[in-house]
């Protein structure tokens, strides 16, 4: 497995991209030694295309709660009853607070994070509009959104007021998308993906591990993210929430989880693969993901589970050998 591993490895270096099949032999590895040194040819394909940048992304909860859609995943979503705070929309001066500490602590992206379907009304795009007009015109921290589906107007609004990049994950695979969402199609998220970029966002997109879905689907996701040519992939590992129909999960083996993060890096060789909700269940393993492809984080407290500090990461990441993106 080795030699075949190291030959795939050295194809993707010479401008030979991974097949479906090829792809599919790497997710079905199951010996440690095997997935370890998968991983350690990950960070090879890493350095190769992508360098020792690496950059870390904050979030703020914007608005809390009462979510129509029925994410099975999701402490905000009305359906279900959990702990979870709800509130309306942030004041711009919190907002800017905010992405000023986090910039000033080394953060090098801020988001807005909003729960709900998402944009559609020209109301709702405008008081998030003159937010993040405010964010950008008192500060110089990259800014990132996240408020759910869009449709072509609200894309072009929020790309107007200064926003970079577009938060919406695809979750997982097209094919188990219907088991964990019936409000809203994949295809919906697909079509989301497309009009922030046509409206000239860059877009971060990936998914959850762990919903109950195959390694297939797990890989399916990652070619339909390369196929929709997505540059940030952020990867989170459930952390079952009590009140949702997957409170009783059980989280993925660390192991299942350093392969996985490998095969993205195989099949998305010059993407930032980012670490985000989950990570910490890793454990002592949680650096060998570094080590293995990772080369961005979603850092400090997420939204509904708390992640690491901003300085306990940077620390991370400069130990690890990496400098932080400007």
């Amino acid at each position: 497995m080795k030699n075949f591993i190291t030959q795939i490895k050295n194809n993707i270096i010479n401008g030979i991209e991974i097949s479906y099949a090829d792809a599919k032999k790497l997710i079905e590895i199951t010996k440690e030694e095997d997935i370890l040194f998968l991983s350690d040819c990950a960070n090879q394909i890493r350095k190769h295309f992508c360098g020792d940048t690496f950059n870390l992304c904050t979030i703020m909860n914007a608005k809390s709660g009462k979510c129509p859609e029925d994410c099975r995943y999701c402490a905000q979503s009305a359906h279900f009853k959990t702990a979870s705070p709800v509130y309306p929309l942030t004041e711009k001066e919190e907002a800017l607070n905010l992405a000023i500490a986090v910039e000033k602590e080394g953060a090098n992206r801020f988001s807005l994070v909003t729960s709900g379907r998402g944009l559609f009304s020209t109301k709702d795009s405008q008081e998030l509009s003159d937010i993040y007009k405010y964010i950008d015109k008192n500060s110089n921290i990259h800014l990132c959104a996240s408020h759910g589906l869009l449709n072509k107007i609200s894309a072009k609004i929020l790309k107007d007021s200064g926003v970079k990049t577009y938060h919406h994950n695809l979750e997982t695979s097209r094919n188990f998308y219907d088991k964990i969402c019936t409000t809203h199609t994949f295809q919906d998220r697909v079509d989301t993906v497309k009009y922030a970029q046509e409206s000239g966002m860059e877009v971060c997109s990936g998914g959850i591990f762990g919903l109950g879905e195959s390694s297939i689907d797990r890989l399916d996701m990652a070619f339909e993210l390369k196929s929709l040519n997505i540059k940030s992939i952020p990867l989170n590992f459930l952390m079952p929430i009590k009140g949702t129909p997957m409170e009783n999960y059980t989280p993925l083996a660390p192991l299942e989880i350093i392969k996985t993060i490998a095969v993205y890096r195989f099949i998305n060789y010059d993407s930032f693969l980012r670490y985000a909700g989950g990570r910490l269940q890793l454990g002592k393993y949680e650096i060998q993901g570094i080590r293995g492809g990772i080369n961005s984080a979603l850092t400090g407290n997420f939204l509904t589970t708390t992640g690491s500090t901003i300085s306990s990461d940077i620390e991370m990441v400069n130990k690890e050998g990496f400098h932080l993106d400007k």
